[in-house]
């Protein structure tokens, strides 16, 4: 993207920052504008999208959801971007997304003294970078997160009283290379798109997803703790406007993987809850994906492995 495409990105985010909620104040009561109806809805199915037999098309969803209230609320004209993880993983920094120019997605946070972080349902260690406090540059510095934190895995964060309740405060990032470099990787890509993990739907995913008890945190959990801070809170990550960059790259890997697949390009596999707990049925092409107040209709998920399908997607990946 050039420096004017990125620039009308965040000028649309912001948009949504001041914009008003369109959410059941009964519901998500700590919801003050259209970006936390986001949020509010990511941290209320929590439970039931990661780990899940759903969770790559109720992303998928998601993200659409969220570039279509760019679009239509707040006059984007352009697409959603993708953070490529594989340029700069060893240096976040140097990266256009994190680099805190006006052009990016703000940088790190503040340094404040803090023992790491701990990913992986707390099986993997990540020492702390230079960050852990608010951004302090780029067009973020200034923004309010509402929401969150649920589940905090930045020591020294404690979690808000209610889930959804209003917890005004801060953006904090605490950019960390040791998850980017370690997991965000090209061979750790290649593997589930063409390689060893990539012969099933359910290989891909949970590969995807990571194999916590092994000290594996996977593409998925790496992005999210590579960015660290806010963003490596299960519940209330999307609180992070990065969120949506790294959850397009994952679509996108998703898109690639089941274009080189394209047998198993319709399946899903996993159950509806997190990692089975409690035990519930297969998840099915006929469930439908839900998501209220975002302004897109409740999808069957076998509407929703084609983007190129129509109704709702239409799109491809660069």
């Amino acid at each position: 993207m050039s420096g004017k495409e990125r620039k009308a990105y965040t000028t649309a985010v912001q948009c949504m920052l001041n914009s008003p909620s369109k959410s059941d104040p009964a519901l998500v009561p700590g919801a003050r504008n259209r970006y936390d109806d986001f949020v509010g809805q990511h941290i209320n199915q929590t439970l039931t999208i990661h780990g899940t037999g759903n969770f790559l098309t109720w992303h998928r969803l998601f993200v659409y959801a969220y570039e279509k209230a760019l679009k239509e609320e707040c006059n984007y004209i352009g697409y959603q971007p993708y953070w490529n993880w594989l340029s700069h993983q060893s240096n976040l920094k140097a990266s256009p997304v994190f680099d805190g120019s006006a052009t990016s997605m703000s940088g790190d946070g503040s340094y404040v003294f803090h023992n790491g972080s701990v990913g992986g349902g707390g099986r993997i260690f990540l020492p702390s970078g230079e960050g852990g406090g608010c951004i302090h540059d780029g067009p973020f510095k200034d923004m309010t997160v509402n929401l969150g934190p649920v589940s905090p895995t930045m020591r020294g964060q404690v979690k808000v009283n209610g889930s959804l309740s209003y917890s005004p405060r801060c953006l904090k990032r605490d950019l960390t290379t040791f998850a980017s470099s370690n997991w965000l990787t090209e061979a750790n890509l290649l593997n589930i798109t063409t390689r060893e993990a990539s012969s099933s739907i359910k290989l891909f995913q949970d590969e995807l997803q990571g194999r916590f008890s092994d000290g594996f945190l996977g593409l998925h959990a790496a992005g999210h703790f590579s960015i660290g801070g806010d963003a490596g809170d299960i519940f209330s990550s999307p609180v992070d406007p990065v969120f949506f960059l790294h959850h397009a790259m994952l679509d996108r890997v998703y898109w690639i993987w089941q274009a080189l697949h394209l047998d198993q390009a319709n399946t899903v596999a996993g159950t509806l809850t997190l990692n089975n707990n409690p035990p519930s049925r297969e998840t099915s092409l006929e469930d439908l994906i839900q998501v209220n107040y975002l302004n897109v209709e409740d999808t069957r998920i076998g509407d929703l492995t084609d983007t190129l399908g129509g109704a709702p997607l239409c799109y491809v990946y660069q």
